[in-house]
C-alpha cells in the first residue's frame, strides 16, 4: 500500500497518512543531474514579501528533470525509481544506450528495468514520448507540450493525465484533468500513461510541523487582522468580511471575478471545464 497510517503515539501523528515509499528503490540522488536550489523565502530583490506562506522547510537539491525527451530513437533502461522533494510525483533515473542518465517523471506502473524510448516510432508502451499525431485516439497521456520542443507543460503532478479525443495533422484534441477539452498543435511530444504516485492527494499532514518541513508558513485571516494590514480587517468582534466579495491584502477582488491575463490562448480551448 503506498500509504500508511501512523501509530498513533502522539496527537501530531494520530491522523497521519504519509508515503510508505514502498515504490522508491534509491535514497541518494544522481548527483551529476543535481544542483542547489536558492530560496527565496516569498521575498524579492529588495526583500520585501510578494509571496506569502513562504519559508523555512527543509534543504533540498533540485533534479534536473528532462521533460523534452529529445532522445529520438535511442532506447533506455530504467535503473531506479527516486523521490524528488521538489514535485509530488516520483521520477525515474534512464540509462541511456549511448551511457548519457536523465531524470524522466515516473509513469504509474513504471518499474526497474523497463526501456523506454523517445520519437515517431516509439511503441505506444507506457512511458514512451511519441507526438500526438503518432499517438492513437483515446489513449491516456501525461508531460504535454504546448509548443514543440518547447518542453512537457502540462499534466505533470502526480496522479494526473489527459485524453486523446481526436487528432489530425495539424491539431489535436485533449482533456484535461479538469474536464476542459484544449486543442494542441499535433507535432508536440506526449508521454503515453499517466503520472505516477496517484495516492498523493489523501496524504496527511495531521500536524503544523509537516507544513513547515515542506517550507509551507502559516496563513492568517484577513479577518483576523487590523484594517491596515488587510481589507477584511478591523470592526468589533466577528463582524465579518464586511464587503461585498472577499479581497486580497492590497485590495484586488479575491473570488468571483476574473482575474486571468494571458487570454490570446482561449483560442484552443474548445470546451470550458465549467460547460455542462
Amino acid at each position: 500500500m503506498p500509504l500508511k497510517k501512523l501509530r498513533p503515539t502522539s496527537k501530531g501523528v494520530r491522523q497521519a497518512l504519509r508515503p510508505d515509499f514502498a515504490e522508491v528503490t534509491r535514497t541518494e540522488p544522481h548527483k551529476p543531474l543535481t544542483e542547489g536550489k536558492h530560496r527565496t523565502g516569498g521575498r524579492n530583490v529588495r526583500g520585501k514579501v510578494t509571496m506569502r506562506h513562504q519559508g523555512g522547510g527543509h534543504k533540498q537539491l533540485w533534479r534536473k528533470v528532462d521533460f523534452k525527451r529529445d532522445k529520438v530513437g535511442v532506447p533506455g533502461q530504467v535503473e531506479s525509481i527516486e523521490y524528488d522533494p521538489n514535485r509530488s510525483c516520483r521520477i525515474a533515473l534512464v540509462l541511456y544506450k549511448d551511457g548519457e542518465r536523465r531524470y524522466h517523471l515516473a509513469p504509474d506502473g513504471l518499474k526497474v528495468g523497463d526501456t523506454l524510448m523517445s520519437g515517431p516510432t516509439a511503441e505506444i508502451r507506457m512511458g514512451n514520448a511519441l507526438p500526438l499525431v503518432n499517438i492513437p485516439t483515446g489513449t491516456t497521456v501525461h508531460n504535454i507540450e504546448l509548443q514543440p520542443g518547447m518542453g512537457g507543460k502540462m499534466c505533470r503532478s502526480a496522479g494526473t493525465s489527459a485524453q486523446l479525443l481526436a487528432r489530425d495533422d495539424h491539431f489535436a484534441l485533449l482533456r484535461m484533468p479538469s474536464g476542459e477539452v484544449r486543442q494542441v498543435i499535433s507535432a508536440c511530444f506526449a508521454t503515453i500513461g499517466a503520472v505516477g504516485f496517484p495516492e498523493h492527494k489523501n496524504t496527511i499532514a495531521s500536524k503544523a510541523g509537516r507544513s513547515r518541513h515542506l517550507g509551507k508558513r502559516p496563513a492568517v485571516r484577513g479577518s483576523a487582522m487590523t484594517p491596515r494590514d488587510h481589507p477584511h480587517g478591523g470592526g468589533e468582534g466577528r463582524a465579518g468580511v464586511g464587503m461585498k466579495y472577499p479581497k486580497t491584502p492590497w485590495g484586488r477582488p479575491a473570488r468571483g471575478v476574473k482575474t486571468r491575463r494571458r487570454q490570446h490562448t482561449d483560442v484552443f480551448r474548445v470546451r470550458d471545464r465549467r460547460a455542462k
